[in-house]
This record gives C-alpha cells, structure tokens and sequence, in this order.
C-alpha cells in the first residue's frame, strides 16, 4: 500500500502538482526525473529550425538616471583615505548616532524589547501601518494642530524618505511639475524626475534667513503645479520658518490652490526658546501632506520608520482622489517593521523632556563650536547661525583660494589631503557652499576644525 500512494506521490510532483504555491512543476519534473526514475531527462528537439536569440533584457530608464547625490558622494566619490594617517572624520552624513554619544531614549529600547518578546507582532499588518501606531502618532501630532487627526489620516512607512516618495507619487499627474527648494535635500529632485515630474526650483534666501523666495514661488507655479515642498526646519541650512513666515507660505499656496509637501523630519529640534510651528497649522487654508518619522528627534534612523500625515480637514486631496491614490501606492508593499510600529506609542509617550532637552543641548554645543572656528577660517563664512536641526551651510569664497575654483574641489582636496568628508553645495542645488554636519562630539568638531583651518591656509591665495 505504502508502495503505491509513493508511486502516486511521485507521479503528482513528475506532472507539477503537489508543490505548495504551485507553478513549481517542471522544474521539479526535471529534478524528480532523475531521482526517482534513476535517469537524466531526455532533452526535446524543437520541431522545425531553431533560430539562435540574443538576450534583450533592458532597466528601466528612469532607474538608471536616478541619482541620490548624498550617497553618491559619500559612497563613491568622497571616501576617505585609511593610509593617510589622520583619523577619517565625516562632516557629511545626517546620522546623529555615528559617533555613539546620541543614543535612542531608553524606554524606546525597553519597549522594542517588550514587544519582540511578547510574540504578538511577529505577521503582517495592514498596508497603512497598525492600529497602536497610527494611533499613537495622530495623538501625538494633534496637540500642535487646529483639528483632530484620526488614525485613518495616517500611513506607516519605511522612514521618512519613502514617505517623501509615496507623498510625491500620489501627487504625480502625468504632465505636472513641483516646485522644490534650492538649496534643498536632493532626493526631493530625485523622486520628481523618477515619477516624470518636472522640477522647478524656488530659492532660500540666505540673506532672510534662508526664507522662501515667495515673489518667485508665485511667478513659477501655473495650472500644472502639482504641490509645494517644503523642508522646516532645513535640511541643509539648519533654520526654521517662523510663524509668519509660515502664514505667509500658506496664504500665497490657497490663491495659486498648491497642496504643499511639508518634510518635518526634524519637528520640534530647535535651540534655546523657539517654538516650531507644524505646516498643517494652516491646513483650513490649504492641505498639506506632513511627512516624518523617529530618525532625527528620536535617534533612530536604521529603525526605518517614517509617517505620513493627511492634514486635508476640508477634504480637498480625499475629494480629489489623492488619499485613495495614497492608499493604494501603500498596498503595493506590506511597510516597515511591524515590531517597530509596536514600540512607537511607548516612544512617543513616555520619553522624557529631559531626553530632548540633552539631545538639543548637545547639537547647540556643536553648532555653536562650528559658527565659531568657520569665523577664523580664510574663504569660509556662514551668513545664517542655525537655529535647529543638525547642519550648517558655509559660503566658499573661490578668490580666496590660489588652487581650488568651486565647492566640489574644495570637498575633493579635503578629504584627499585632510581625510575631513563635507559635502559640497552643489549636491543641494547651490554651488560655492558647504553642508556642515554638526551633530558630531565636539571634541572631534575641534579636531576637524584645526585640520580644515590648516587646509585653507595652506591654499590661501597670495593676497590673504
């Protein structure tokens, strides 16, 4: 008996069926042949004359002109030199948790820890994130805004970049343009021409602050203008919009009827007494898409969590069909870690004052040791001290140098001779600047700083 259901076993794998998820059949067929019957398959000659094929396997364009300059850079280009013999410093990278003296509050970890051990959140969750968390984080944020956020006017996702690239896809309409900030964090242009959306760039104004160029937003957008992005506070420039500035944003967007992006990656991360004021505190005058995540204030980035936040209350963007857009961009993939969702309420709740206060006072000791040691330094200067976030932008003044004529040498000789990785402007849309990281100890800062002094001296122009 045993012999025959083999017999028939083997007969349903030889004619593919049999094997869990099915469609496995021939290629087991061939690997069974040969097991059970004892023999290599006997190979089919094709009727008629065969003609030879050549592989015609093709990318995809749009992926292969794809470029996130920031990893570019660091990755490939800007790599330090381990024979050189000065310890590689990088000024260049956003982590805050590189050098170890910023770490992820304690009942984050004593949370994660709970829940990975509590055997609860091991399967899928539903494609806009779990419950608990979508919960939490419209909670959280509803304390700063005009209205109620729900948990359905919130998506989980895998960090704050794939929040910016869901948010810029819903919004694509083939045929539209964005209007992106210059200098702005570079994978805003990178998820536009992705989506074959045209970039047009409006400027910060150093000279304010790095504030909205608003005269220039105005004359760029027209029927086609998909959406605003919007960066507050700023990755590169380290400042933030104030209330006004805000107001007047939001004022000039409902009259030229622009939703706007707003990437609030680093809320609430600003020095001594200045209060953040969230984008979506206009969203009666205009709708805005707010996305971020638990990197920056947090300390968490490898934990790969962002959120999107859909502040429509007047039901612009769900009448329009961009939430159903949303929703479905979502469900093509299953999101981030369901483990991490479970540990972000505990997050949000129960970190300590004590715990943004340290981790502000530790990046302000930073920004404030480089805006001192850039005002002694020959062909650098910084027009705007930072006031949050973790960066700095420094001018290059070329006719300073005998040798070195843009940003983008300036970085190469650097890291060439001095091992010291910054990026140059021209990574954001600006050329002659520099992106400083300052979210590094200040003991390595000083260090940096010597080396980089000692480099502008050394090719100092002859009239300096």
């Amino acid at each position: 008996m045993a012999t025959v259901l083999n017999q028939k076993r083997q007969a349903e794998i030889l004619h593919g069926n049999g094997v869990e998820g099915g469609g496995g059949g021939l290629a087991v067929s061939k690997i069974m042949s040969k097991a059970v019957v004892g023999k290599p398959p006997v190979a089919r000659k094709p009727a008629g004359k065969t003609v030879d094929k050549e592989w015609n396997v093709r990318p995809r364009i749009a992926a292969l002109e794809s470029r996130n300059p920031i990893r570019d850079i660091v990755e490939t280009k800007l790599k330090p030199n381990p024979n050189l013999g000065k310890k590689p410093i990088s000024l260049a990278q956003g982590d805050p948790t590189v050098y170890g003296h910023l770490k992820v509050p304690e009942s984050a970890c004593a949370a994660l820890a709970e829940v990975a051990t509590s055997y609860k959140y091991n399967g899928y969750a539903h494609s806009a994130g779990i419950l608990e968390c979508r919960s939490a984080v419209a909670d959280f944020h509803s304390e700063h805004l005009p209205f109620e956020l729900t948990p359905e006017d919130v998506g989980i996702v895998v960090g704050c970049s794939q929040a910016i690239e869901f948010s810029i896809a819903c919004l694509a309409a083939e045929g539209s343009n964005m209007l992106v900030p210059r200098p702005g964090f570079p994978i805003y242009d990178t998820f536009c021409r992705y989506y074959g959306v045209e970039v047009r760039y409006y400027d910060l104004l150093p000279e304010r602050g790095w504030e909205v160029d608003l005269e220039q937003v105005a004359e760029l957008a027209d029927d086609d203008t998909a959406a605003m992005i919007l960066c507050n506070p700023s990755n590169p420039c380290g400042t933030s919009f104030s209330y006004q500035h805000l107001s007047q944003i939001a004022g000039l967007c409902e009259k030229l009827k622009l939703p706007i992006i707003s990437d609030e990656i680093y809320e609430h991360m600003l020095f001594g007494e200045k209060k953040f004021t969230p984008m979506a505190t206009f969203s009666l005058q205009v709708p805005v898409l707010t996305v971020g995540g638990i990197s920056k204030r947090w300390l968490a980035p490898g934990w790969r969590l962002g959120w999107i936040l859909i502040c429509d209350p007047c039901c612009i963007l769900e009448k329009s069909g961009v939430v159903e857009a949303l929703k479905r961009i979502m469900q093509m993939t299953i999101g981030t870690s369901v483990l991490v969702q479970a540990a972000v309420p505990a997050m949000l709740q129960n970190t300590t004052p004590e715990f943004y206060k340290q981790t502000m006072k530790t990046l302000e000791d930073g920004c404030d040791c480089c805006y001192r040691r850039i005002q002694g330094i020959v062909g650098l200067d910084v027009p705007t001290k930072p006031d949050g976030a973790m960066y700095m932008m420094a001018k290059v003044d070329p006719s300073a140098f005998k040798d070195i004529p843009d940003d983008t040498v300036f970085a190469e000789k650097l890291v060439k001779e001095e091992n010291i990785v910054v990026l140059p402007g021209s990574a954001f849309g600006i050329h002659n600047w520099l992106r400083l990281v300052f979210a590094t100890p200040v003991y390595m800062l000083e260090e940096a700083f010597d080396r980089i002094e000692a480099f502008c001296l050394r090719h100092a122009s002859v009239q300096n």
